[in-house]
């Protein structure tokens, strides 16, 4: 504890006496000061004992000493040492009255106590409160890298802080959820911060902040070094933090950085395991590949999983990677939380992922998608930060190769779909119709029909509606004659003219297919579909 105006009141060589604000002798003393300007505050930070002889203060005039103590306990001055015997005999009424009055502590100096001792016992004393302060933040230094390299996990780690710092403590992984809490209760209180946590994840490394009110003061600290975090611990208290308690706090934050730097080091050792398991899988070579998993990435393949390859929206953007990163770690946050193996490897500007069918990765990455599509479009940055996924369907370690090239086909359809996910099942599942809606689809139908519209635009005809009535009908003539309301011979006329404008015999099946596709994408481009 730092010292206090009673500490000094007790020393036994100071031979102080209390003469007003007895009441609050507890207030700590952060330092020594003699001044004998008529107004000192300009010159005050707060918690000093002032020591005055009143060369140049009237303390005999009530009004004098009541606007100098009031201003003096405004500033936050810890208590005023009067010398006596040095410009008056006693401490005058009129100081003793106002230091009452303002709850002020007056503490009188016989005249053998020079202020120099005094201020020697409150710089002595500050030392050794900062002394114990510093062996005792060395302890549970000591404590924390025990339990840290126990190897038991944070939860350990998170008790001891806990109770050194008369509180709780929780960690939370990148994306803002509680990994591990102590004591147990304290896991729903650090729930409750998670929006606070997102937004301190999204400063630059380290940041803090402190959250909460007096009575659930909340600290929160980044963990990481580089420009990103990689996860966050919370310290909720009573009261602030002393020295000790935030010395505590300082190593608990660097030995939870190291311990997530090691996390990466072993998870960059476990993505080269995993890539390799993945190139035999693609080569059609499961046995190899579930020998080489073993017990890291053999559950994973022992259950249907998926295969979803991502990359950023604009991979040549220089938040493309940080896009990437932040899904990957959503995904092994989710993974982690649940037990689940998760096999992941970077390839270039993509991550391939195997996550287990219906399982936390798949729906966290889903979840992610999901609120990534729900931003309005014209949210700046929306493209550079984003990411787009093909999602294959459910497949074991024999049809990795075909799950991979469903996962490509969903991702070309994401991408040109402006969509942050699309599973493989949409497509089979869907219309080819949607697969239209392609820039280069589109020259192709217009080119192949603008010589039917410039002649309907000449007035000689209806040559596009017809084709397509008799399409629609499967070639039937009476059929689509009746749609449109004129006699099969005049149709069968039209259809001739088709053939003769376009070149293209409409007995062959190829030319009817491409002309009932440009048609349709043509309307569907026009809104008339």
């Amino acid at each position: 504890m730092p010292p206090t105006l009673a500490s000094l009141v007790q020393h036994s060589a100071l031979k102080l006496t209390v003469r007003a604000g007895a009441g609050r002798l507890d207030t700590p003393v952060r330092w020594a000061h003699a001044s004998e300007l008529a107004d000192p505050v300009p010159y005050m930070d707060g918690g000093e004992l002032l020591l005055v002889t009143a060369t140049n203060l009237d303390a005999e005039d009530p009004e004098t000493m009541r606007r100098y103590v009031q201003r003096l306990a405004g500033a936050g001055v810890a208590g005023i040492g009067f010398a006596v015997g040095v410009t008056y005999e006693d401490i005058p009424d009129a100081l003793v009255a106002a230091a009452d009055e303002s709850g002020l502590p007056l503490l009188e100096v016989p005249r053998r106590t020079p202020f120099i001792a005094i201020s020697k016992a409150v710089s002595a004393a500050i030392a050794a409160d900062q002394y114990r302060a510093v062996t005792a933040g060395f302890e549970a230094q000591r404590e924390l890298t025990r339990a840290a390299l126990a190897g038991d996990g944070p939860g350990e780690l998170l008790t001891r802080l806990a109770a050194y710092v008369d509180g709780w403590a929780a960690l939370y992984d990148t994306s803002g959820a509680v990994v591990a809490a102590a004591p147990d209760w304290a896991a729903r209180r650090a729930a409750r911060l998670t929006p606070d946590v997102e937004r301190l994840r999204d400063r630059p490394a380290p940041a803090s902040a402190v959250v909460g009110d007096t009575d659930d003061r909340v600290e929160l600290q980044s963990l990481g070094t580089g420009r990103r975090t990689r996860g966050a611990l919370a310290v909720g208290t009573g009261a602030a933090l002393g020295t000790a308690e935030r010395y505590a706090v300082h190593s608990a934050v660097a030995l939870l950085t190291l311990t997530t730097a090691r996390s990466r080091s072993l998870q960059g050792a476990e993505q080269r395991l995993g890539a390799a398991v993945l190139r035999m899988l693609l080569a059609g070579q499961p046995d190899h590949a579930r020998a080489v998993a073993g017990d890291l990435y053999g559950g994973l393949l022992d259950a249907p999983f998926r295969l979803l390859i991502a990359e950023a929206f604009t991979p040549s953007a220089p938040s493309a990677p940080v896009a990437t990163e932040l899904l990957a770690e959503t995904m092994e946050a989710a993974a982690a939380r649940s037990g689940e193996a998760l096999l992941m490897v970077p390839e270039g500007e993509r991550v391939v992922v195997l996550a287990a069918d219906g399982g936390a990765a798949v729906t966290a990455c889903a979840a992610h998608a999901g609120t990534q599509d729900e931003r309005p479009a014209h949210e700046p940055g929306k493209e550079e930060g984003d990411v787009v996924v093909g999602l294959s369907a459910p497949c074991g370690p024999i049809a990795v190769a075909a799950a991979y090239k469903q996962a490509e086909q969903a991702l070309s359809v994401a991408r040109r779909r402006g969509r942050a996910l699309v599973e493989h099942e949409e497509l089979a599942a869907g219309s080819v119709l949607p697969l239209l809606a392609d820039d280069a689809v589109r020259a192709f139908a217009d080119g192949m029909l603008r010589p039917l519209y410039e002649h309907d635009a000449k007035g000689r005809g209806d040559l596009v509606a017809s084709l397509q009535a008799w399409l629609s009908r499967h070639g039937q003539w009476d059929a689509a004659a009746a749609d449109l309301g004129v006699h099969r011979h005049t149709l069968r006329y039209r259809m001739r003219r088709v053939e003769e404008i376009l070149g293209r015999s409409l007995d062959d099946p190829d030319v009817r297919m491409e002309l009932w596709l440009a048609l349709k994408t043509t309307a569907a481009s026009s809104g008339t579909q």
